[in-house]
């Protein structure tokens, strides 16, 4: 489809960072477009013996043909986009909306001590304050800083263009539903609404345009930092079943539960899904791994697959089955 926003449906951590990597490659957009709070919100890639951690630009970079933007509702760290830009060899093909606002080191000072870092257990990234600051309309914005000058793009723009000649656009939400500062736990929460709504506002995508809506959810939940987690398993019990793992931005320690069929309901009402992506079944069912035909799931695998179809009413279409980009089962049709 000419338009698809993936959103994450629990607390972030699902594997969006993957599945966008996968669409990148896969269904070849014109653009990747990012929309999200800020760099408080990481994405870990694994394409064959490369990792890469992302926490600035969209994780559609590795098409090497496709356009990355950031759309002007996301406040953007200076040095981390440089840095991402330099280090991942994307030169020339790099934009930001000329709106995005600009995340300066008294946001970083703010966000790294008090309440924010030990209360709600902040990323340190100066996201929310800076957010915090833009709403009091005092925020710098890209257009005023020198260095941004040759990235500087009309970002909504540049993807309802591509959209009316009928290019596909892949529009990425950063992450969880259940993080959302309107429809989260709060206040354990980010400094803006994550849902596709919200996504698609900060890239300047109208609701008439959107095509279709995948929500990625793991095979279980996990969660990092502070706020409710209903079920939550012990440390020990994380680490038996195989779901010890830790924060791309943070590297804090995430908790875990089983997969909650309440917060993904919710999270297919507050998103209008259209799709769901499973990530990580290999962790839940190990002899899944590196499968890349549904037929060849175990038959505990596709009993698990179709009893999160039958409760939540939306059918999956993506599965990740083990750590790299192509580890992927794509079920979509045509």
């Amino acid at each position: 489809m000419p338009s698809t926003v993936v959103v994450g449906g629990f607390f972030g951590d699902e594997g969006k960072g993957k599945i966008i990597s996968y669409l990148a490659k896969k269904d070849n957009p014109t653009i990747v477009v990012r929309g999200g709070a800020g760099p408080n919100a990481g994405h870990t890639i694994k394409d064959g013996n490369t990792t890469y951690k992302v926490r600035m630009l969209p994780s559609g970079f590795l098409n090497k043909n496709a356009r990355v933007m950031i759309g002007p509702g996301v406040v953007v760290d200076p040095q981390v986009f440089l840095k991402e830009i330099q280090e991942f060899g994307v030169s020339g093909r790099v934009f930001l909306d000329n709106h995005c606002g600009i995340i300066e080191q008294n946001h970083l000072d703010q966000d790294s001590k008090g309440r924010l870092k030990e209360k709600i257990g902040s990323t340190g990234s100066g996201t929310g304050p800076a957010n915090a600051e833009r709403a009091m309309r005092t925020l710098k914005m890209a257009k005023d800083i020198e260095s941004l000058s040759s990235y500087i793009k009309d970002v909504p723009d540049e993807i309802n263009s591509a959209l009316k000649n009928k290019e596909e656009v892949l529009v990425e939400g950063t992450q969880g539903t259940h993080l959302s500062l309107w429809h989260g736990t709060y206040p354990f929460v980010t400094s803006k609404d994550v849902t596709a709504a919200g996504i698609c506002a900060d890239v300047g995508l109208g609701p008439k345009s959107v095509d279709e809506v995948l929500i990625v959810f793991k095979a279980y939940l996990t969660r990092v930092g502070t706020g409710p987690m209903p079920g939550e398993l012990t440390a020990e019990e994380t680490e038996q079943k195989g779901w010890a793992e830790f924060g791309t931005v943070t590297g804090r320690p995430r908790r875990a539960a089983e997969f909650d069929f309440d917060l993904a309901r919710r999270a297919i009402m507050l998103n209008s899904a259209t799709q769901l992506a499973i990530t990580k079944l290999d962790v839940r069912f190990p002899e899944c791994a590196g499968v890349k035909s549904y037929n060849d799931l175990s038959d505990e695998a596709k009993s698990f697959i179709k009893n999160i179809e039958d409760k939540l009413q939306v059918t999956v279409t993506l599965i990740g089955t083990g750590p790299l980009v192509d580890d992927v089962i794509d079920i979509r049709s045509g």
